[in-house]
Order: structure tokens, then C-alpha cells, then sequence
């Protein structure tokens, strides 16, 4: 499968909540890392698994958009923007960036790089004051 096919599978098995499709993507020793977030690294399928299938029973309406995709030699550039409500009622609402490698039609190790959108906030100057001044801003 070339790398533009599978990316649409794993998009279309997101939107569909389909476990067995969506865990079908990866390579078994899949390694997965957020490096905002180094102790969020994990590797094996199973854990893939184990987090999607949480996902799509607490977001019953879970959606995945995926923005654009560029494709580079064994390499997926993807942008993405994931919806849902919670069981709670409180809504997920992330967009971002993942890269993915690919091997024999699986993927085989990601980066990701999605996070909560903040709807309002303190705006440019402020997140710049703050983020590369050390500034808090209120």
C-alpha cells in the first residue's frame, strides 16, 4: 500500500471509530513521540490500541479532519483537526501537526505535535511577553 493510501485509511477508520482498520496502519513496534510532551512516548501497536479505543468510547461523535498532507520519499507531513464531546458533555477541540514514517504500508514511528485549540487567550503580544519575555500576562 503506497503512503497516501494508508493515510487515507487511517483517516476514513478514525471518522468510522473502526478499531481493527485504524490499528491495521501501524507496524507492530510502532514508536510514538510527542516531544512537547517527552513522557507521553510509547512503543507497540497495542498501546495504539489501547488509547484509541478509550478515545472513541468516551467521544461517541469523535471526528477527524484531516487539513493537508505532503509526502516526502517514506515520510507523511500531516495536519489535522479532531472534534468530539465528551461523555461528560465538555468538547475536544485540538488541531495540529503529526509526522509519521512508513515502511511496507505501516506506519512505523510519529511525532506528534496536536494540542488544544485555546478559543481566546492573550493574543500575540501577550503569548510573546510571556512564552519568550517570561512575562505573565493576565
Amino acid at each position: 500500500m503506497d503512503a497516501e493510501t494508508l493515510l487515507f485509511k487511517l483517516r476514513d477508520a478514525l471518522n468510522t471509530h473502526d478499531i481493527e482498520a485504524f490499528v491495521a496502519c501501524f507496524d507492530e513496534n510502532y514508536y510514538s513521540e510527542q516531544p512537547a510532551h517527552p513522557a507521553r512516548t510509547f512503543q507497540g501497536r497495542e498501546q495504539v490500541r489501547k488509547n484509541w479505543a478509550s478515545n472513541f468510547e468516551e467521544m461517541p461523535d469523535f471526528s477527524a479532519q484531516l487539513i493537508r498532507h505532503a509526502i516526502s520519499h517514506d515520510t507523511l507531513w500531516t495536519e489535522w483537526e479532531w472534534q468530539g464531546t465528551r461523555r461528560d458533555t465538555s468538547k475536544l477541540f485540538m488541531r495540529g501537526v503529526m509526522i509519521m514514517g512508513v515502511e511496507e504500508g505501516k506506519i512505523t514511528w510519529g511525532r506528534l505535535y496536536v494540542e488544544p485549540v485555546e478559543v481566546s487567550g492573550k493574543g500575540i503580544e501577550g503569548a510573546v511577553a510571556e512564552v519568550m519575555h517570561g512575562k505573565k500576562t493576565s
